[in-house]
C-alpha cells in the first residue's frame, strides 16, 4: 500500500468518513489495535494496488487499524 499525504485533513475526512457523525478533526480517539490515543487529525491514508483509499491509525503501517477500528474517548 502507498501513503497518500492529506493536506486539509478535515476536508477529506468530511467528504471520505463511512460512517455518520464526523468526528472533529481535534477529537480524542483510541485504535483498538495498537491501543494508542490520539487525535483524529493524526491519522494516515493509504492506498491499496485498486486505488482503494484507506483512512488508517497514524501507527501504520505498524499496526492495520482503520477508521473502523476507532473508539471515541469521553
Amino acid at each position: 500500500m502507498e501513503e497518500i499525504i492529506i493536506i486539509d485533513k478535515q476536508k477529506y475526512i468530511n467528504e471520505n468518513y463511512p460512517f455518520g457523525n464526523i468526528p472533529e478533526i481535534t477529537s480524542e480517539i483510541c485504535c483498538i489495535h495498537c491501543d494508542t490515543i490520539y487525535k483524529v487529525e493524526e491519522y494516515k491514508v493509504f492506498r491499496d494496488e485498486d486505488g482503494d483509499e484507506f483512512i488508517c491509525c497514524p501507527n501504520a503501517p505498524d499496526c492495520d487499524g482503520t477508521v473502523i477500528d476507532w473508539i471515541p474517548i469521553g
